[in-house]
């Protein structure tokens, strides 16, 4: 046996069952195989080790001092092998969501109200996956997806569940309470149509040819720049209600325009449809209702 070389698990799976009940019929029950299986695993198990692992009676079998010692080896890596998985898909599979959104979204609308949804749906656990970039390529791993864009750009069945209004944040008694988007650090997120350039034209504005604005690949970044005080973040409601209404962030002009972009619920086909991604869709969709 070489070194690095493991049994398969069919092998070991038999020999745990088997040493748990010392039979090799009520292993095969559990385990859904038949009996000659069981007994042939076994064997082939013993063969790799080089060691019988069991004494084989007329209507009975014992561990042999290899198998008693063999036995919480095996256990104990299957112990560890079904932790590692709890860990990773977070629960039980059939509760599990595994759920694509920006890491702006995630962070500040639906973060802030996970508790809300852990009282509807107690059971349910989401598996969050937020790409930057291309969240496209990582979509088929997502039973249900949040993606932020043009309506122009998303498939046919994606429904759309925001139409929010853009405009400048910043911190409270930033620049002493006197804010000029003319002269002061400007941050917005890149990609997006929304962004300074398009709110100052919308009341027939344009930015100073001076002025420059900090790009990120995410809202994160630029709306918590503004909330620290380092200048004026281009944001939009579904982000910033929550932090406005905990006084984080202010709104310093009056001025708003209709966010170009939208968040859009990209579900599965009825017949595709899980318990999980049903309830956390109609949750959603109930939040945005309200």
């Amino acid at each position: 046996m070489q070194p690095s070389a493991l049994p398969p698990l069919g092998w070991l799976r038999a020999f745990e069952a088997a040493a748990r009940h010392l039979s090799f019929t009520q292993a095969a029950v559990e385990l859904n195989l038949t009996q000659s299986a069981i007994s042939q695993h076994i064997r082939n198990l013993e063969g790799f080790l080089g060691r019988e692992l069991f004494v084989r009676r007329t209507r009975s079998l014992v561990l042999t001092n290899a198998g008693v010692n063999y036995l919480p080896i095996v256990r104990e890596a299957f112990d560890i092998l079904a932790a590692g998985t709890r860990s990773f898909i977070g629960g039980a599979p059939h509760n599990t969501l595994n759920l694509q959104c920006n890491l702006a979204f995630s962070t500040f609308w639906l973060a802030p109200r996970m508790a809300r949804l852990k009282a509807a749906h107690p059971w349910l656990v989401l598996n969050l996956v937020t790409p930057i970039w291309d969240p496209e390529k990582f979509a088929h791993t997502a039973a249900v997806e949040i993606r932020f864009g043009r309506a122009a750009d998303m498939p046919a069945s994606a429904q759309r569940m925001t139409r929010d209004r853009v405009f400048p944040v910043c911190a409270p008694g930033y620049a002493e309470g006197a804010p000029d988007w003319r002269r002061d650090p400007l941050f917005e997120c890149g990609g997006i149509m929304s962004n300074w350039d398009y709110w100052a034209a919308s009341q027939g504005e344009t930015l100073p040819p001076h002025q420059q604005v900090t790009i990120s690949s995410s809202y994160t970044f630029s709306l918590t720049a503004a909330r620290a005080g380092a200048g004026l973040a281009m944001g939009h409601e579904t982000l910033c209600t929550d932090l406005l209404h905990r006084g984080e962030l202010i709104r310093p002009f009056d001025h708003a325009a209709d966010l170009l972009e939208a968040y859009f619920l990209i579900a599965p086909p009825e017949r595709d449809a899980t318990k999980p991604s049903r309830a956390f869709c109609d949750w959603l969709m109930q939040e945005f209702s309200t």
